[in-house]
C-alpha cells in the first residue's frame, strides 16, 4: 500500500506562512500606493475646479493655435499646387492676394489665441499655485506641537515655497501643451497621409521610438528632481538655522564652521542638479535629433518619390511645411515632460505634507467652551514623548482664581503639564478638565481663546510694537493697546523708542532687551484677557530692575484669573496661593511657602541647594 504523504514540519509551515504574509504585505502595500495615487490624481484635478471657465477658454484658444498652425500649410498648398492655373487666369493675382489676406487673418487669430494662452493660462497656473501654497500654510497652522517637535522649519519652508513654485507651470502647460500637441500631431499626420501615405507611414513608424526614448529619460529626470527637491530643503534648513542664530555663531567666532556646513549641503545640491541636467540634456538632444531625422527623411524619401512620380514638388513643399508643424508637438512633449517632472515632484512632496493628519483636532460633537470660571482638574493623567513617560496617574485640582506656582527640578515636566491644558499635547491616559469639562470635548479655538500662555521662549514677530501687541486681539483699539501696555509696565519704555508704538522691533524683537520683550508678551496677554493664565517664567536672565517690572506686570495680569506659574525665583513663589512641588513620581508636596519651609521637605531642600526654586 502506498503511504500517505507526511505532514510538513512546523518549521516548513512557518516558512511558507512567512512567505505568504510577505506576499500579502507586498500586495497590500501596492494596493495602498495605488489608492494613494488615485487620490492624489483627483486632488490634482480638483485644483482646476474654481477655474473651469478659464481652463475651457485656455483650451479653446489652444485648439485655435493648433488649427491655425495646420491651416497655414494648407493655404500654402492651395497656392503652390494651383500656381500654373493661377498664372493663366485673368484674376490670378487677385486670387493669390485673397489667399494672402486669409493667411494674414489666420496669423492674427493665432496671435490672439496665443496671447490668451500665454497670459491667461499662466495666470490660471499662478492662481492654482497660490491656492495650494495657502492650503499648505493653513494646514501647517493646524498641525500640533508634536509634529513640529519632529520636523525642521527649513524643510517645511521649502515645501511651501520651492516645491510649489513649478506647479504654476505644470497646471498651465500641462493641459494646454497636451491639447496643442495632440491636435497638431493628429492634424499634421492626417494631412501627410492625404498627401503621401508611404512617406507619412515612414514618419509614423519613427514616432514610437521617440516616445520610448522620452519616457526613459523622464524617469531619470524624475529621480534626479526628487533628490534635488530634498537637497534644496536641506540648504534652506541650514540657512534658516545659521541666520536665526547669527548672534550665537558670531559670539563663538564660528562663521567658518557654518560656511563649511553650508558648503557641504550646497555641494550636495549641486551634485543632485548635475544628475538632473544630464538627463535633461540627453532628453533635449534626443528630441532635437528626432526632429532633424524626420526632416532629413522627408527630404530624401520625398526626392525619391518625386523621381518615381509618386509625389510632386508642390506636394513635397506642403509636406515639409506640415513636418515643421509635426516637430512642434515633439518639442511641446519635451516641455510637458520638463514641467511635469519639476511640478509633479513638488506636488507629491506637498501632498505628503497635506496628508499628515493633525494629532490634535476637535472631537466629533465638540462644543464651544463658553464662559470659563477657571477650575482646572487633572485626573489620573499619563503622558510621555514617544516611549519616554513624563507623568503616570497624576491627579491635581486647581480652584477658580487660584494662583499656583509649579516648582521642581529641571526636566520633571512642569512646562509639559501646563501644555496639556490648552491641548498643545493630548494626554495618553486620564483627562484634563476645565470647569468640569474634558478639554477634548470643547472646540480648540474656544479653549485656546480662554487660556493665555506667556512662554519661556519669548517670541515676537517682525513689525512694530503695536502690531505685536494687537496680536493678542486683532480688533483692539489704540486706547486698549495703550491700556494693556500700561498694565504690563511697558508703556514708559515704549514711549522712549524712536517712533513709540510704531517703532520696528526687528526679527524676533532683537532691538529690545529681555525684560522689554517679556513685558510686551504680558501686554499681549492682557489684550487677550484669558480666564486661565499660564506663565512659564523667564526672569532668571533678567537684571533686578527688569525682573521687578515683569513680576509686577505678572501680578497685575494674574489678578482675578486662574494662574499657573512655572516658578524659578522666590520672588514669584512668595505671592502664590499654593506651591506644588513636582517630582518624577508626581506631586511631591504642596502648600504655601512658609508652610513648606516649615515642613523641611522637598521644597525646603530645593531652596537650600540652589537658592532658587
Amino acid at each position: 500500500m502506498q503511504s500517505l504523504p507526511s505532514k510538513p514540519e512546523p518549521r516548513q509551515n512557518a516558512g511558507r506562512n512567512s512567505g505568504l504574509f510577505k506576499r500579502l504585505s507586498t500586495l497590500t502595500g501596492r494596493r495602498g500606493e495605488s489608492t494613494r495615487a488615485v487620490s492624489r490624481a483627483r486632488k490634482f484635478l480638483g485644483y482646476y475646479r474654481p477655474y473651469v471657465p478659464l481652463l475651457l477658454a485656455d483650451l479653446a484658444c489652444a485648439v485655435l493655435v493648433a488649427a491655425t498652425a495646420i491651416a497655414l500649410p494648407l493655404c500654402a498648398s492651395y497656392i503652390t499646387t494651383r500656381l500654373p492655373e493661377l498664372a493663366a487666369a485673368d484674376d490670378g493675382l487677385l486670387q493669390i492676394s485673397f489667399m494672402g489676406a486669409i493667411m494674414l487673418g489666420v496669423i492674427a487669430i493665432q496671435a490672439l489665441a496665443t496671447l490668451v494662452v500665454d497670459y491667461q493660462g499662466h495666470m490660471m497656473g499662478a492662481r492654482i499655485e497660490t491656492d495650494l501654497r495657502s492650503e499648505l500654510f493653513a494646514h501647517c497652522q493646524r498641525l500640533s506641537f508634536g509634529f513640529y517637535d519632529r520636523q525642521r522649519t527649513g524643510q517645511l519652508m521649502s515645501r511651501i515655497t520651492n516645491d510649489t513654485f513649478a506647479l504654476g507651470e505644470l497646471f498651465h502647460h500641462g493641459p494646454e501643451d497636451l491639447a496643442i500637441g495632440f491636435l497638431k500631431c493628429a492634424g499634421a499626420l492626417l494631412v501627410l497621409f492625404f498627401i503621401d501615405p508611404v512617406l507619412a507611414g515612414t514618419i509614423g513608424i519613427m514616432l514610437p521610438f521617440a516616445v520610448v526614448y522620452a519616457l526613459h529619460f523622464n524617469r531619470r529626470m524624475n529621480r534626479a528632481l526628487t533628490k534635488s527637491r530634498e537637497q534644496i530643503a536641506a540648504v534652506n534648513e541650514r540657512v534658516e538655522d545659521a541666520l536665526s542664530g547669527i548672534r550665537v555663531v558670531q559670539s563663538f567666532a564660528n562663521e567658518a564652521l557654518e560656511l563649511e556646513r553650508f558648503d557641504g549641503e550646497n555641494g550636495d545640491f549641486l551634485n543632485s542638479r548635475s544628475d538632473g541636467y544630464r538627463s535633461e540634456a540627453w532628453f533635449s538632444i534626443g528630441m532635437d535629433v528626432f526632429a532633424q531625422l524626420v526632416l532629413v527623411t522627408v527630404i530624401i524619401l520625398g526626392a525619391m518619390r518625386i523621381l518615381t512620380a509618386g509625389l510632386s514638388v508642390p506636394e513635397l513643399l506642403t509636406f515639409l511645411l506640415c513636418v515643421g508643424v509635426l516637430v512642434d508637438p515633439v518639442q511641446r512633449l519635451a516641455n510637458v515632460a520638463r514641467v511635469w517632472q519639476e511640478g509633479y515632484t513638488g506636488f507629491v512632496r506637498a501632498m505628503e505634507l497635506l496628508e499628515v493628519a493633525p494629532e490634535i483636532a476637535d472631537r466629533k460633537g465638540a462644543r464651544p467652551i463658553g464662559r470659563v470660571q477657571g477650575a482646572i482638574s487633572f485626573r489620573d493623567v499619563s503622558f510621555g514623548y514617544g516611549e519616554t513617560p513624563v507623568f503616570q496617574d497624576l491627579s491635581l485640582d486647581i480652584k477658580p482664581g487660584e494662583f499656583v506656582a509649579l516648582v521642581g527640578p529641571s526636566g520633571v515636566g512642569k512646562s509639559t503639564l501646563c501644555a496639556l491644558i490648552p491641548r498643545f499635547y493630548d494626554v495618553t491616559g486620564g483627562s484634563v478638565g476645565i470647569d468640569g469639562r474634558d478639554v477634548r470635548d470643547v472646540t480648540l479655538a474656544s479653549l485656546r481663546r480662554s487660556v493665555g500662555v506667556v512662554q519661556q521662549d519669548v517670541y515676537l514677530f517682525s513689525g512694530t510694537v503695536a502690531d505685536n501687541l494687537r496680536y493678542g486681539r486683532v480688533d483692539a483699539s489704540e486706547a486698549e493697546i495703550v491700556a494693556a501696555a500700561k498694565a504690563a509696565n511697558a508703556h514708559e519704555f515704549i514711549l522712549g523708542l524712536p517712533k513709540g508704538y510704531q517703532s520696528d522691533i526687528g526679527q524676533r524683537g532683537v532691538k529690545l532687551s529681555g525684560g522689554q520683550k517679556q513685558r510686551l508678551t504680558i501686554a499681549r496677554a492682557f489684550l487677550k484677557d484669558p480666564a486661565v493664565l499660564i506663565f512659564d517664567e523667564a526672569t532668571s536672565a533678567l537684571d533686578n530692575e527688569s525682573e521687578r517690572a515683569v513680576q509686577q506686570a505678572l501680578l497685575s495680569l494674574a489678578r482675578g484669573r486662574t494662574t499657573l506659574v512655572i516658578a524659578h525665583r522666590l520672588s514669584t513663589v512668595r505671592h502664590a496661593d499654593r506651591i506644588i512641588v513636582l517630582t518624577p513620581e508626581g506631586v511631591g508636596e504642596e502648600g504655601t511657602h512658609e508652610g513648606l519651609m516649615a515642613r523641611d521637605g522637598l521644597y525646603a531642600r530645593l531652596h537650600r541647594v540652589s537658592g532658587r526654586i
